[in-house]
């Protein structure tokens, strides 16, 4: 027992965590600096699977080793560097470094949020930031919602409210089968999270009614009605009609206020997965194409798109903020007292039972840096991305299929010595060579035209110069 006191008081040191702190910091600022720069970093220090297993294997000492910052630089040095300039794939994006210092405070304080006494501070900041973010979408004072760990849950935490509001029975209590089987309207390119969150409710594949898009990838409001009757002739129950706020595939954003019109006529609820394109409603020239967020039923808007924080952080918000305790309707008596439903008990709103104080980091980055500097963020992202997509349009040898309605970039390399028939298998081809070159990461995506790689800057440190560099790097790459 003296030898584990001796361990665990080592383990806890307050000078020791002192010193490996300093390390710490020092090691990340010169990473931060180094992967801004870019010199000579791959964005990505491609390896495979395989490889990388075999280079962390480890039998786990028993005794201490010491070697943290060896550890850190061996993290740090193959990791998917997404402060590089020209890291431009996935909607992740280069979180302010503020943030990553709080998390320190969040994993250290580890003050889970079950019940609001287990945490009283990000409890209070969770709700100034809802609170923040529902005014901005132009929502009632009722509005009320909660942070949850992704976009994933946030559309399922939406539906599951959707379902309790509109199914005519209690789902809940009484299993997915009490009823008619139930069903939601959503546009043929949404987010395969949709699918899921119904297969995990118990609807089944035909619990999402495809509707079609435009030539523009948005949803086509004049064929909701027709996708209402056939569901219904099918003997499906619809219940809600899910619309995109920037799409995941091309970035598109649906007509909401046409949609927000037909769920008013049919009595069904609208919920919006704006996870990537919420954040509009903060650049003055681009709030407009989210005009009609305001007369959703509920909205999911992810902070580690738009906002600069670290995955993951999304917001649930309901125009009428009731509808959040209908989500998670249970009671757990060791925890939740009597039969009122304060809102400082997440728990009875989420997925989650302990949760971090994700709420920290976007509070404090908001509060310390100020909203105008995200406001600014996402301005010149959908600028600098109209502005590459008319440098592509203006050359011979790249085709833009659509032009973008945000940060989202759709395009592929056309150049004349390769015919057309294998268009596609070059895109797969350039792509790969890139990424495992390290040269920049961009991933690729299916069209109805065929395969088109695909660009999200997100990254706030990216430029038109590494734009054009990446134009560059797929000419030279198709010769070759």
């Amino acid at each position: 027992m003296t030898d584990f006191r001796e361990r665990i008081t080592a383990a806890y040191d307050a000078e020791s965590f002192r010193r490996q702190g300093r390390q710490l910091v020092e090691s990340l600022a010169d990473y931060l600096a180094q992967a801004q720069r870019g010199d000579g970093l791959p964005v990505l220090p491609w390896a495979s699977p395989a490889v990388n297993v075999d280079r962390f294997a480890t039998a786990f000492p028993e005794e201490p080793t010491g070697s943290f910052p060896e550890l850190v630089a061996r993290v740090l040095s193959g990791s998917n560097h997404l402060h590089h300039p020209r890291y431009v794939g996935h909607q992740v994006t280069a979180p302010v470094p503020l943030a990553a210092l709080c998390d320190a405070v969040s994993s250290l304080l580890n003050n889970g949020m079950a019940v609001y006494e287990m945490g009283p501070v990000s409890t209070a900041m969770e709700r100034h930031v809802l609170r923040w973010m529902a005014a901005r979408l132009g929502l009632p004072e009722t509005a009320d919602g909660v942070l949850t760990s992704g976009g994933s849950l946030g559309n399922l935490t939406a539906l599951l409210a959707a379902r309790q509001a509109k199914a005519g029975y209690d789902a809940w209590n009484d299993g997915a089968h009490a009823g008619p089987p139930l069903a939601a309207l959503v546009a043929s390119t949404a987010h395969y999270s949709l699918s899921r969150a119904t297969r995990v409710m118990g609807w089944g594949a035909q619990g999402l009614i495809p509707v079609p898009v435009d030539e523009h990838f948005r949803l086509r409001p004049e064929a909701l009605a027709p996708a209402l009757e056939k569901a219904t002739l099918a003997g499906r129950k619809v219940i809600a009609v899910v619309a995109s706020a920037g799409s995941t595939a091309t970035g598109a954003f649906d007509p909401l206020e046409a949609v927000a019109d037909f769920c008013e006529q049919h009595g069904l609820w609208f919920h919006v997965d704006a996870a990537h394109g919420a954040s509009a409603v903060l650049s003055a020239p681009h709030r407009h194409q989210v005009r009609g967020l305001d007369r959703a039923d509920s909205i999911v808007w992810d902070a580690h798109k738009g906002l600069l924080m670290p995955a993951l952080i999304t917001a649930v918000l309901f125009r009428d903020g009731a509808r959040s305790f209908e989500a998670f309707a249970q009671e757990a008596s060791y925890l939740f007292e009597g039969t009122e439903r304060p809102w400082s008990d997440v728990a009875q709103r989420t997925m989650e039972c302990t949760k971090e104080m994700m709420a920290l980091k976007l509070y404090t980055c908001l509060s310390v840096l100020g909203t105008r500097l995200f406001a600014d963020a996402v301005t010149e992202s959908y600028a600098q991305t109209r502005r590459f997509a008319e440098r592509l349009s203006a050359t011979s040898d790249f085709q833009v299929p659509v032009s973008p309605d945000c940060n989202i970039l759709c395009f592929r390399h056309t150049p004349a010595h390769v015919p057309p028939e294998e268009w596609d298998g070059l895109q797969a081809r350039l792509r790969e060579r890139l990424v495992t070159r390290g040269d920049f990461y961009l991933v690729q995506t299916k069209l109805p035209g065929g395969v088109y790689l695909r660009v999200t800057l997100i990254n706030p440190l990216t430029t038109d110069a590494d734009l054009d560099a990446l134009m560059e790097a797929l000419r030279t790459a198709a010769r070759r």
